[in-house]
Parts: C-alpha cells; sequence; structure tokens
C-alpha cells in the first residue's frame, strides 16, 4: 500500500460539496499441525460476516510461517479482531499459494510461501474469524514478466508502436500491467474466483490504479487508447468485476484522499465511482501519508483522530448524497415508466477504512491506534462496519484493541 502526492483539496470547498452534494503451542510445520484439514470451501464452510470488522493485515509470508501462529492466537484471543486480511498476490506479483488458477500454473507464479491455504481458512473459521483475500491488481512485476505484451511499456526506449518495447518502470523498479486490458482483468478475477472456492470470505482489491509515481511522460500502453478517461477505464473494471463475481464479497481499497478530493487524483480513483459496484471502499486514511499543512497541521501524523475525523466525515456525506440521487432517479423512472421493473438500483458499498498501526511521521501509540477507531466509530454513524489496521511488519498495537 502507498499513498499519491495529489495536492490536498481545500477544505472550504470539500464542506460546500457536503453541504450541496490456555494458550497456543509451538508448532514446528503448519501443516503437520492442521491433520485432517481440508482445503476446498465446499468442505469448509464460510464464516458468518461480523457486522462490525475489526481486521488486521498479513502477508503471504507471515501466513506461511508457523511461528506466527503463536503470536497471533494470542491476539485472536485477547482482543476484539475477528477478521485478517490475507495477501494472496502482492505487489511482487508472486502469488502466495498454489491457486488453481490457470495462468498460475501455466507461468509458476507461485512463490511457495503458504503451502495449505485450506487448513490455513479452517484454522480461522474455526476460530469464527473472517477471512479476507488481498489481491494487489495492476501493479505486477511477475505477470509483467511473462505476459510483457499487456504491461505499461516505456516510450522513450520505443519507436512508439508496441512490439515487445521494454517495460515502463516505477521509482521503486515495479512494473505495471494496463489497466484497460480485459485479459489482465480476467487474470486477476480468475485469482479471486479460486480464492471464493478455497472458502475466502471476501476478496479486497488493491492498486485499482494507474501508476503515479516515476516518469509518466514515457508510459505507453497496449490497450488503453485514451479516448476513454482514466476515471471511465476504471468504472469498467469495477462493472466487470462485479459481474463476475457475483456471488462473492468484494471490496476496493483507495488512496486516502478519495474521501476529500473532488478529482481522480490522477490515477482514475474516485470515491463515487466504485460504490455502484463494491460491498465495501476501503480508503487507506493513514494520517501519515497526508501531506504537511493538510487542515492546518504542519505534520498531520501527530493528529491522528483529526485527519480520520475529517476523511471520516466527508466521505459519510459523500455516500449520503449518492444515496440520495439514487433515490430520487428510482423515484422518476417509476413516474416515467409505470408498472415496469426499474433499473435503477439504490446501493451503494459501506466505507470501511484502512488506519494506521506503524510508525511514520510519529511513534504511534495505542492512543493514536485507538483514536482513529473512535473518529471512525463516531464519524461514519450509522454507516460504521469496521476497520482494517495495517502493519507491515504484522505486529500489531494490541493494547489499542482489547476486549
Amino acid at each position: 500500500m502507498e499513498f499519491s502526492k495529489a495536492k490536498n483539496f481545500s477544505v472550504t470547498a470539500l464542506l460546500l460539496i457536503v453541504i450541496v452534494g490456555a494458550g497456543f503451542f509451538i508448532v514446528k510445520d503448519l501443516q503437520n499441525f492442521f491433520v485432517g484439514a481440508v482445503s476446498l470451501s465446499q468442505q469448509t464452510p464460510k464464516t458468518n460476516e461480523p457486522q462490525v470488522i475489526k481486521a488486521i493485515y498479513m502477508t503471504g509470508w507471515s501466513t506461511g510461517n508457523s511461528s506466527y501462529y503463536n503470536y497471533l492466537d494470542d491476539i485472536l484471543k485477547t482482543t476484539q479482531i475477528n477478521a485478517v486480511v490475507i495477501d494472496i498476490k502482492d505487489a511482487s506479483g508472486y502469488v502466495f499459494y498454489n491457486s488453481d488458477a490457470p495462468e498460475v500454473k501455466k507461468y509458476g507464479l507461485y512463490n511457495g510461501a503458504i503451502k495449505d491455504m485450506g487448513s490455513i481458512i479452517k484454522f480461522f473459521h474455526d476460530r469464527n474469524i473472517y477471512v479476507i483475500a488481498r489481491i494487489v491488481v495492476f501493479q505486477d512485476p511477475m505477470y509483467a514478466k511473462v505476459r510483457p505484451d499487456l504491461a505499461v511499456y516505456d516510450t522513450s526506449k520505443t519507436a512508439g508502436v508496441f512490439s515487445g518495447q521494454p517495460l515502463w518502470q516505477d521509482n521503486k523498479g515495479q512494473s505495471w500491467m494496463d489497466p484497460a486490458s480485459k485479459e489482465v482483468w480476467d487474470y486477476n478475477i480468475s485469482l479471486a474466483k479460486d480464492a471464493a472456492l478455497k472458502g475466502f470470505d471476501e476478496i479486497n482489491f488493491d492498486y485499482i490504479r494507474f501508476p503515479s509515481d516515476g516518469d509518466l511522460s514515457i508510459m505507453g500502453f497496449p490497450a488503453w487508447d485514451k479516448t476513454q478517461s482514466r476515471r471511465e477505464v476504471l468504472k469498467s473494471f469495477y462493472k466487470y468485476t462485479s459481474e463476475q463475481l457475483k456471488d462473492v464479497k468484494i471490496s476496493a481499497d483507495f488512496f486516502g484522499l478519495v474521501t476529500v478530493n473532488n478529482d481522480d487524483l490522477g490515477i482514475g480513483q474516485y470515491l463515487e465511482d466504485a460504490l455502484p459496484y463494491f460491498d465495501f471502499v476501503c480508503p487507506m486514511v493513514y494520517p501519515s501519508h497526508y501531506a504537511a499543512n493538510f487542515l492546518g497541521f504542519s505534520n498531520p501524523a501527530e493528529h491522528p483522530y483529526e485527519i480520520v475525523k475529517h476523511s471520516s466525515e466527508i466521505s459519510y456525506y459523500r455516500r449520503q448524497i449518492f444515496v440520495t440521487r439514487l433515490k430520487i432517479a428510482l423515484e422518476q423512472e417509476k413516474k416515467l415508466n409505470p408498472g415496469r421493473q426499474p433499473v435503477t438500483q439504490v446501493f451503494a458499498a459501506k466505507i470501511r477504512p484502512w488506519l494506521q498501526d506503524f510508525n511514520l511521521g510519529a511513534i504511534y501509540t495505542a492512543d493514536m491506534v485507538k483514536s482513529q477507531i473512535e473518529a471512525a466509530e463516531r464519524f461514519y454513524k450509522e454507516d460504521y462496519v469496521g476497520f482494517m489496521l495495517w502493519n507491515p511488519s504484522n505486529y500489531y498495537t494490541k493494547e489499542a484493541v482489547l476486549k
């Protein structure tokens, strides 16, 4: 996860928009511990979705590491945590378990980190823990390597016509897939379908966007012909994904600034565009990732309550306005076409934020983590459906979420 450096939208304009609009024993081998465990969701019933999800993030490496479960078992027993978000494909492009998605096998994209995903899902479901699979979508160096014909390419090293040109890379040297490529969409959806069959309760899509960092002027796209805007490209992806996964709970991670900005941040992300197509939209409202002087704070990381309050409050009202407009459209449709089945549906994803539990810009104490949770709960009001905590080390501030 990362953050765009798009400029902050003015607070005054935002307000105008709103107004208008016991214990666990040590295991030496994870597979041996889960004796008799099964791998398919048909054999491992999914857990009931909590009304309020309180999740922590786990990398694929942590998930496949047996020693981590000694720590994790204590977290699950002593805190309010009732959900986990597990990487099944991260920003490296590697797939962390032996997925039956055809292209994983064809191109050897499984990295061996998780030996038995079915057993791990059973471990969580036996403890009534909701299990979310995270898929990083368009940043994908591994898939770019095996399918360069679908990847963003470097126009400075070519004549400008795609014929196997060198891959474009961002500031971190990472390659990206063309967000307009339906083949790329289908690959990620195949991962999602397999994860759902394995028993995951929800699929979470991250990096659903155009690149933001690096020399953007030399990006070439094999599929995107620029007749559609970046927003329209991503809206098409949202719609297609929703149709392909209509029986699966799905969520989308967005930059934190989508909650308050009235543009697409230059990457195609716009809050209202995603609301009709996902069950949850998950903005990454990490206070450390807001630019200096946001809301007048020289260091926003030191003001977690105020940052999450502002982001929650604005996005809550934006969602309310969106739903109100849908209801008006539905009533108009009924008047114009009496007796017909309405096409307009009154539905909008709930907003479930990612919150900061890592040290960046400030040392994050239990009170600072807790203050973010309190702000989200208070200012999402009746729409509050929980939060997800992010720490790349996968070790969390237990005192912030004690039972």
